[in-house]
């Protein structure tokens, strides 16, 4: 049996490099998720800053009328 790989070991070879496959899929995922998350809580925080300024303005804007 030299040079060949008897079924089972080919099988546990097989299973590392799903694994493998498989981490590398759940870390992409995982950076994408936290991306998303941090993007969410920015953008969150630009458009509540905006809405204030917009609301002063208006106030503003209503007291010269």
């Amino acid at each position: 049996m030299v040079g060949q790989e008897d079924p089972v070991q080919r099988e546990i070879h097989q299973d590392w490099a799903n694994w493998e496959y498989i981490e590398v899929i759940t870390s992409s995922i995982k950076k994408i998720a936290d991306f998303l998350n941090s993007f969410d809580m920015s953008c969150r925080s630009r458009l509540a800053t905006l809405n204030e300024k917009l609301t002063a303005l208006e106030q503003r804007i209503e007291s010269t009328e």
